[in-house]
């Protein structure tokens, strides 16, 4: 069966070295990275696209229309890129393609990114932990102590186990680079304009709703995934985790973001959701999960383990099925 070129077992073996690479080398800061030049693009076409006094179905035409073309760039420059490769040499193409994959993971650098709030606050710096949480989250953070900064982070850790791993990591395995830079396209456009807020509700509607449907079917293998994954550690709970998901995940906003972090709620026995204030103004969230104690900074160590044990189970999963194919 090809797929973009590839069979089903290549691109599993390409999916499953850019696992590897994401999680020793992450995102290189001297490297050009693909997301950075989706993220230009979707700034240059916001300003030409939209218009201020169109009415809402035009402002909605032209957000499809940003949608379509995004997705077409995104994974037409991939299977450009890797065509290029395996006309060259196919072991280039191979090497293309698993770096171009390893560039929509992002393990390592939600890692990071949860470190550098944690380490500020296990020295008691809130001020550093309020700024390097505010670099990962929309809420306002000042002011925010210890417990609220915590909830933050293992919040976007949880969320991000879909966007961040799961997602692209399908999409990768079902078409190679190509369905995966297009996957990361659609979820970089819902990032930045993907809002219900006065300025995208239109433009962005076509962004976030594509958002939902590409990642409907991850999420719930999210779900399952860090189910067995909490299951495995004796410190965390996989039959809680399975339950906050019956019970809390349809109260979230998002038709897939509440399944992971009410499974990490579950697992970690602590409260989601709340209260949070952005730009000034208040906004109560769906709560997720039982607060059978007080949230607690290794809430964070907690979560990121979870991130990385969904993405060893992924990975093994990986081994079998070459190893079925071989």
């Amino acid at each position: 069966m090809l797929l973009f070129g590839y069979t089903l077992q290549e691109t599993m073996a390409m999916s499953l070295a850019a696992v590897v690479i994401d999680w020793l080398v992450g995102d290189p800061a001297r490297l050009p990275h693909p997301v950075v030049g989706i993220g230009r693009w979707i700034v240059f076409a916001d300003r030409r696209l939209r218009r201020p006094g169109l009415s809402p179905s035009a402002l909605k035409l032209r957000g499809v229309a940003l949608l379509l073309s995004t997705l077409l760039l995104a994974s037409g420059a991939a299977a450009l890129a890797v065509g290029v490769a395996r006309w060259l040499h196919p072991y280039l193409g191979y090497a293309a393609g698993t770096w171009l994959i390893s560039t929509t993971l992002a393990v390592k650098g939600l890692k990071d990114a949860a470190m550098k709030v944690y380490k500020p606050l296990s020295g008691g710096n809130l001020q550093d932990a309020r700024k390097y949480t505010g670099y990962i989250v929309g809420r306002d953070t000042a002011g925010l102590g210890e417990e609220e900064l915590t909830r933050a982070v293992v919040e976007t850790v949880a969320e991000n186990i879909v966007d961040a791993f799961v997602s692209p990591l399908l999409f990768a395995i079902l078409g190679g680079a190509p369905l995966a830079m297009l996957y990361r396209a659609a979820n970089t456009l819902d990032s930045m304009v993907g809002y219900k807020n006065d300025k995208y509700v239109h433009f962005g509607w076509a962004s976030a709703r594509w958002d939902d449907v590409m990642n409907y079917v991850p999420a719930r293998l999210a779900g399952a995934l860090i189910i067995l994954a909490a299951a495995i550690d004796p410190r965390l709970a996989g039959v809680r985790a399975a339950r906050s998901i019956r019970r809390f995940a349809k109260l979230h906003p998002s038709p897939n973001s509440g399944i992971p972090e009410a499974a990490v709620a579950g697992a970690l026995g602590i409260e989601l959701g709340g209260r949070n204030v952005y730009f000034g103004v208040a906004s109560e969230r769906a709560r997720l999960g039982w607060p059978l104690r007080e949230r607690r900074r290794d809430d964070i160590l907690a979560a990121v383990r979870i991130l990385y044990a969904v993405s060893a189970l992924a990975a093994g999963g990986l081994v079998i099925g070459l190893w079925l194919h071989a």
